[in-house]
This record gives structure tokens, sequence and C-alpha cells, in this order.
């Protein structure tokens, strides 16, 4: 089986938890993982996840991107394009698996997720969620990411593929 772990990352946390989530995964699927930018094609995959760090409580926009990048050094690419616009150039086949993932800053008060919108938008295009959106924390917009999210992001991914149809 094939997955494809797609992710928006402006500092490399999400970028780390990705990677951390393919790891997971790496166990049941062929795993490929690529930024968002790059646009990669989901045709041909038996499960998506989609991961973007919250911003303004939600998946990112152009002008959060472009505010992100006034707070620290973004990594190439960052700005031009996000989960939201690959969201809505997606097309999937209907009851395709699915799951969703974010970073957000630790801070309990805090609300809104990237994860929980996008997951809106992948049930929306016909998609089956498979668990709900999972966060991971990041200690301050620029990181670093809390001690032991990587690892649990690995068996959050775990858990994802224990959910697949069978």
């Amino acid at each position: 089986m094939r997955a494809l772990v797609v992710y928006e990352s402006m500092f490399g946390n999400t970028a780390t938890i990705a990677r951390a989530v393919a790891d997971g995964l790496a166990e049941t699927f062929q795993v490929t993982v690529a930024e968002v930018h790059s646009r990669p094609p989901a045709t041909g995959m038996d499960l998506l996840v989609v991961g973007a760090p919250t911003h303004a409580f939600g998946l990112s926009r152009s002008a959060t991107r472009a505010d992100a990048a006034r707070q620290g050094e973004v990594r190439d690419g960052a700005q031009e394009y996000g989960v939201r616009e690959y969201l809505d150039d997606l097309s999937l086949p209907a009851g395709s698996p699915v799951a969703a993932f974010d970073t957000k800053m630790n801070k309990p008060m805090l609300t809104g997720s990237a994860a929980r919108k996008a997951a809106r938008k992948l049930h929306g295009l016909g998609a089956r969620v498979l668990l709900p959106a999972q966060s991971f924390r990041v200690g301050g917009t620029t990181g670093p990411l809390i001690d032991g999210e990587p690892e649990r992001a690995r068996q959050w991914a775990k858990t994802v593929a224990a959910a697949m149809p069978d």
C-alpha cells in the first residue's frame, strides 16, 4: 500500500512532524513525503495525510504566511502555496482514506486548528477521515517542538494505519 504525507511548514516544525508521521506509517505503507508547494499528486495513493501549521485559528492564507515570514526566516517556497490551496485544487475518489494533523502553539486557551479545517475540507471532497484531526505542540511561533511530540506523531501515525479499512 502507498501513502502520501503532504505538509506545509514555515519554520520546520510541521516538517519534523510530517517525517515522524511518515516513519510511523512506514511499517504498513510505502510512504512519500512532500512539501505542499511541490503540489504532489494524490492519485494512486491508498492513504493521504495532510499537515499544516495553525495560522489565525485555521489553515494559512497568503496574508498569514506573509505575517509568519516577518517573524523569522521561513523555509524556501513556504510562502507561495499552502494546504488550503492544495485542498482547493485536490480531487479524490469518493471514500478515499485520509487523516490530518497540525502544529500549534502550546497555549491551553488558544483555539482553532488547521487540522480540523483540513479534515472538514477533505470530508467535503468525499474522503473518509479515519481519525479525528490531531494537533502537535510547539513552544512558540518559530518553535521548537515540545519534547516528545515527534514520538507522539509516530504513534498517532500507527493508529492511523490501524484504522485503514480492510
